[in-house]
């Protein structure tokens, strides 16, 4: 039963990470749903965590070494305004400021009081209908190398805005560079490359407090993390294919559907 919840729950996260559904929101339905409990909940947590992190970081080799290589760039001689690499290294370090700084000093009382069925169901909603309103009023035309600093402050802004179970990071992260008239694939790859830094500053956090790594199930633990890999990297590559040619509103459509079940489920079970 732990190898096969360890798989079910990696599948979810590679899934639902980066399409624009809220892994977090579909963990937490799924453990109230089942009532399971790993291990030790932190370290799986990390793990998956990690997995979404590697699948992107492998997904995105190119762009990663672009930023690291602008990021040192700058350091040297700052020339933000003509040198597009390290544009784009600053364009992501800007955006994913906010959600740093908010998941560093409120991340634990935001994860100890959100986490509730009943605040999934409505953040799946409203998200959902947002979607329907960023398709219908953007003017998508601009690509990341386009972008401003504007732009990034948006978006990592409304990136805060994740840390509400059900909202979605690619989801809101969408919406906010639809709304700055990027292309809805430009908006998806930039916000998977500002997962990476989110993602892994997230499992950091995570893992400092605490987890008994000498206990640890590491079959378990394995399973998931293959899993989260392996849908990750997949949900990627035909997602971003996906957002280059049909709009939002099938995601849309499943998020208020799935809601509309939440409160079905919530209201029978009382």
């Amino acid at each position: 039963m732990d190898f096969l919840y360890s798989l079910l729950s990696g599948i979810i996260q590679g899934l639902t990470e980066f399409l624009p559904i809220s892994s977090s929101g579909h963990l937490v339905i799924i453990h109230d749903i089942l009532k399971f409990e790993f291990f030790d909940n932190v370290l799986y947590d990390v793990g998956l965590h990690l997995a979404t992190a590697l699948a992107l970081t492998i997904f995105f080799r190119r762009e990663v070494l672009v930023i690291i290589r602008g990021f040192a760039r700058s350091l040297r001689r700052w020339d933000f305004r003509n040198d597009s690499e390290q544009r784009l290294a600053w364009l992501v370090i800007l955006a994913a400021l906010p959600a740093v700084a908010v998941g560093l000093v409120f991340g634990s009382a935001i994860e100890t009081n959100l986490r509730s069925p009943l605040i999934v169901a409505a953040a799946l909603a409203l998200v959902g209908i947002s979607f329907f309103v960023a398709e219908k009023l953007s003017v998508r035309k601009k690509t990341v190398a386009e972008m401003t600093s504007g732009d990034a402050a948006v978006i990592g802004a409304a990136q805060v805005l994740a840390f509400i179970p059900g909202v979605s990071r690619s989801g809101i992260s969408l919406v906010a560079g639809l709304g700055r008239k990027l292309r809805r694939e430009e908006a998806a790859r930039f916000s998977f490359l500002l997962s990476i830094p989110t993602i892994i500053g997230a499992a950091v956090k995570t893992g400092l407090k605490g987890g008994d790594w000498s206990g640890a199930n590491w079959p378990v633990l394995a399973v998931g993390f293959a899993a989260a890999f392996g849908s990750g990297i997949l949900t990627i590559r035909y997602f971003l294919k996906f957002v280059a040619r049909h709009p939002l509103n099938v995601f849309a459509w499943y998020r208020i559907g799935l809601s509309l079940l939440i409160l079905l489920w919530l209201a029978l079970s009382r």
